[in-house]
Order: C-alpha cells, then sequence, then structure tokens
C-alpha cells in the first residue's frame, strides 16, 4: 500500500490554462533525445539527471495538452545567458522549466490562452546578505523588513529573488530585453501572491499597471523531501 504523493510545489500556482509537471525525484533512467543528450554530455551526472528530469516534466505537460514528445532544446543566440538557456517550444506552446535540490517542474499552456508563463522553485534557505543587498531594490529592502516582523521563519528574501526569476522567464520570451534584478520590483504578500512592475521599455505596453504571481512554500516532510518555495507567473493575452 502506497501513501500519499508529495505535496504540490507549483501546481495550482497558476490559472487553469496551464498546465504543471512536477517531481520530487529523478526516476532511474531518464530519457533524452540525442540533440537533447549531446548538450550534457560532459557535464557531472547531477546536472544531467536535472537535465533529463525536468524534460520528463516538460513532455508529460506537452502530453496533457496533446502535444507528442519532442527535443526540448535551448533557444540559443540572445545576448544574455538566460535568453541562451531559455527553452524553445512546439509552436502554439509557452512554458517554462526549473529544477532546484529535490524538484524538478515545467509549466506550460497554449499560447492562444496566455501570452507566456514562468515559474522557479529555491530551497527555502536564507540567502547571504551580500546576495540580498544585490538583488532587492530600496523598495523591496524596506518590505522585506516588514515581512521579516510578521513571519520571522520565512526566508522572505529567497521568495524576492524566486519571484524575480520567475518574471523574467516569463517576459523574456515576449521582449527578449534581458532584465536586471533592479529593472523589476517585486512587491511580496503573506498571503501568497504577489505583484511585478518591470521598468517602462523592458515589458508590454499593456503590462503597464504590472503583473501578479503567487508563490508556495512547502515545509520539508519527515522522509527527507527539502523544504522548497516556489513561484509562478502567468502573463495573460
Amino acid at each position: 500500500m502506497t501513501g500519499p504523493g508529495p505535496r504540490p510545489l507549483l501546481d495550482g500556482l497558476l490559472p487553469g490554462a496551464a498546465v504543471v509537471a512536477e517531481r520530487f525525484r529523478d526516476p532511474p533512467e531518464p530519457q533524452l533525445f540525442p540533440q537533447e543528450a549531446a548538450l550534457v554530455e560532459a557535464a557531472v551526472e547531477k546536472r544531467q539527471r536535472e537535465f533529463a528530469t525536468v524534460r520528463t516534466c516538460a513532455r508529460e505537460a506537452l502530453a496533457r495538452l496533446g502535444i507528442p514528445p519532442v527535443p526540448i532544446l535551448p533557444l540559443g543566440g540572445a545576448a544574455s545567458p538566460f535568453g541562451r538557456r531559455a527553452p524553445r517550444w512546439p509552436s502554439g506552446i509557452v512554458g517554462s522549466m526549473t529544477h532546484c535540490d529535490g524538484y524538478r517542474g515545467a509549466a506550460l499552456a497554449r499560447s492562444a490562452a496566455l501570452a507566456s508563463v514562468g515559474v522557479d522553485a529555491e530551497s527555502h534557505l536564507p540567502l547571504p546578505a551580500r546576495v540580498t543587498a544585490a538583488i532587492a531594490t530600496p523598495e523591496e529592502s524596506e518590505s522585506l523588513g516588514a515581512l521579516r516582523e510578521a513571519e520571522p521563519a520565512i526566508a522572505w528574501e529567497r521568495i524576492l529573488f524566486s519571484a524575480k526569476e520567475s518574471v523574467y522567464k516569463a517576459l523574456f520570451p515576449l521582449t527578449g530585453h534581458p532584465l536586471g534584478f533592479h529593472d523589476c520590483t517585486i512587491t511580496l504578500c503573506v498571503d501568497g501572491n504577489f505583484a511585478a512592475r518591470v521598468q517602462a521599455g523592458l515589458r508590454r505596453p499593456q503590462d503597464d499597471q504590472g503583473l501578479s504571481g503567487r508563490w508556495r512554500l512547502r515545509q520539508g516532510e519527515s522522509n527527507g523531501r527539502p523544504a522548497l518555495i516556489g513561484t509562478a507567473l502567468a502573463v495573460p493575452i
């Protein structure tokens, strides 16, 4: 008799038009297309396994959208490291992938339903103070202090970092503009929502009122599953 599966991290954070597939451990022999395997043939085993498993998640999500399995290769050719790594999806599909220790996940949707999606997962660990200082705007730094007073057990600076990653992943396919951490201001709410304001010229004109996303803290479990943070943002048509 099997027990209940792990609690979801990203599943349920996006609108119903998006599908999420997630794994909390790597399968024994995750499969790659030859073109994908060539990209990580020189990488260490850990990198190869997370690369393969997150693509397994993406193909599961594609199947739920009625799309047959295809290689998921980097977009390439962009000026930023993220742009070179961003996945190229089949025509008519938008999506985002993420992985961290103990988690792999992918979120996809049809481009007729959502303009883009961005997801990110992180271990629930505090960020070093120097990193927090580098990523947070003055407004965000002030709000982090208030959030820590309200919920001191939560690594709010890690959620801030993750939310910015989700925003960047969602907007890059739409604009082609790489974003710096200070190009986007995040307002985190204790109820699991966040708002994002992106500087003019680095976002679509119709997003001038900002974008909204959601975050979730998934506590660690007795079976050794780690505590995780997940953030997700959908860009409307």
